[in-house]
């Protein structure tokens, strides 16, 4: 029961920051969507430092192997991971309005939902291999720890929920319409926690690959996306500040209660 919580806990972070649709009238204000976006980022980044990479390192040393090997290794194959699937599947980003990807036919909105499910894949991957590794017990990563990522993914979910809802909603999409699409956005996260879950328990040894390619998935992510939609146009040190801020808040869940 405790490992279902955990893995729907960022998807549930996405539906509510979906459902502000409902409660909001406009877009949203550019300078809170840049400390938002910032906030997702620094979030991301302070996750991918404590909950994963020096998991990785202290598992590899567990293992009398080179601490680095994995943690190297794993990193530089997540993020040829999402380059590739980048590069890939036709997506659009929120501030632009050339297609990414291989060139499709398909509608705007898709693209835009395609761009946000592709950034959420390595979060549900990240949580998954975190929740693995305190269900073996040899990770040095404890139940608490797991739920603290989790719950820093929701916290940083939330908004992202929002900002793919309400554009959605701006293209001359319903209410409702845009926020089951940006719900549904969401729902690749713990599908991809249990594929990565299944997978670990198959491969004990790969658990050190597994926890800093799901780093390296969500750096690529902050590098390509976040950061830069945060850093566009004027008020870019909002976007800094909001980097600040999640960069804290997860750091400090990460090692007072993790």
């Amino acid at each position: 029961m405790q490992l279902i919580v955990g893995l729907l806990i960022p998807f549930l972070g996405t539906t509510l920051g979906s459902a502000m649709v409902f409660l909001m009238r406009d877009k949203i204000n550019n300078k809170i969507k840049k400390i938002l976006l910032g906030f997702a980022a620094g979030v991301m980044i302070a996750a991918s430092i404590w909950s994963l990479l020096i998991p990785s390192i202290n598992m590899s040393e567990e293992q009398r192997k080179n601490a680095w090997i994995p943690a190297a290794v794993g990193f530089l194959l997540g993020m040829v991971f999402l380059l590739t699937l980048d590069s890939v599947i036709p997506h659009m980003h929120l501030e632009s309005s050339k297609p990414e990807g291989m060139k499709s036919r398909l509608k705007k909105t898709t693209m835009l939902i395609f761009a946000v499910t592709l950034h959420n894949l390595p979060e549900g991957m990240a949580v998954g291999v975190t929740f693995a590794g305190a269900i073996l017990g040899n990770a040095g990563i404890t139940i608490a720890g797991a739920f603290i990522l989790s719950i820093g993914i929701a916290i940083q979910n939330f908004p992202e929920g929002a900002i793919i809802s309400m554009p959605l909603k701006s293209e001359g999409m319903s209410k409702t319409k845009a926020f089951l699409y940006g719900t549904l956005s969401g729902i690749v996260e713990p599908i991809g926690a249990i594929i990565t879950i299944l997978l670990t328990n198959t491969v004990v040894p790969i658990l050190p690959y597994l926890l800093s390619f799901a780093a390296g998935a969500m750096i690529y992510v902050v590098v390509e996306e976040l950061i830069p939609e945060s850093q566009a146009g004027e008020h870019s040190n909002i976007g800094t500040i909001g980097v600040a801020i999640g960069f804290v808040i997860m750091m400090i869940l990460d090692v007072a209660l993790g």
